[in-house]
């Protein structure tokens, strides 16, 4: 490479004060260029003979020695990423519906007692395994002080978001008004004169909060237990004598799907 550049420095030198001919340029130039190429060619080989790792990690023992000729495929040195780590676990099929994404799992392991790791599921398996009805599961954990390991025993816990007890009606029973909404109450009355017991309609005022569906939710006003008029409200009164018959009542849904009309 030295003196290939040394040579064509001087042709180049030597042509340009008309005292050398351009056939001894060209060959100058040439031999250059060919040893710029054998030297790009020695580095490509080395630059094959130099492993790197894919990714960023921690280096386990290694398991080759020097000098040694290694083949496609021989395994050199474990590579593993640490931070964050992958936890796998199993549920049974039945749970499937209570998971989703972003939901968050406590890690806790024999090796770190007392030590609760928080992390949230990022991938659920959308194939049940045929052995076992159990779904596969992967939450991602944070482990920058690198206490966990991979193939750690570890137990997780899923959080499931919490869940409010809540008064429902249907939301046909509500009359609604400008002033303040209500609900018919049907309660026993008094003995008529034939000593039989009836039911009357007590108008009631009732705070309400979500609505879905066919229902709403009641905040305040009624209490469970209580029977309340499902449908045809804007016909009633307070203290109407009334007969209860089911044998109409509509099926109210969470989800219902009218018919096209």
């Amino acid at each position: 490479m030295g003196l290939t550049k040394l040579t064509f420095g001087r042709a180049r030198r030597l042509l340009a004060e008309g005292t050398f001919s351009q056939a001894k340029y060209d060959k100058a130039d040439a031999e250059h260029k060919q040893a710029l190429a054998r030297i790009e060619n020695i580095r490509a080989v080395i630059a094959k003979k130099t492993i790197r790792a894919p990714f960023g990690g921690l280096l386990g023992i290694r398991l080759v020695n020097l000098g040694q000729m290694l083949s496609p495929g021989d395994e050199i040195v474990s590579l593993q990423s640490l931070d964050p780590i992958f936890a796998n676990f199993s549920l049974p099929q039945q749970q499937l519906s209570r998971i989703r994404h972003e939901l968050k799992v406590r890690v806790t392991t024999d090796a770190l007692p007392g030590e609760i790791i928080e992390g949230a599921i990022t991938a659920i398996n959308p194939q049940v395994e045929t052995a076992t009805r159990n779904i596969m599961v992967q939450a991602t954990v944070p482990n920058g002080n690198q206490h966990l390991r991979p193939g750690m025993f570890i137990n997780v816990t899923v959080v499931l978001p919490e869940q409010n007890t809540s008064l429902v009606i249907p939301a046909t029973a509500v009359l609604n008004a400008p002033y303040s909404d209500s609900v018919f109450i049907v309660e026993n009355a008094a003995r008529d004169q034939e000593g039989a017991p009836g039911k009357v309609l007590r108008q009631q005022f009732v705070k309400l909060g979500e609505r879905r569906g066919d229902f709403a939710a009641v905040i305040s006003g009624l209490k469970e237990g209580e029977t309340v008029v499902s449908t045809g409200v804007f016909k009633l009164r307070n203290g109407q004598s009334v007969t209860v018959d089911n044998t109409l009542a509509p099926a109210f849904k969470l989800s219902p799907t009218p018919k096209d009309t």
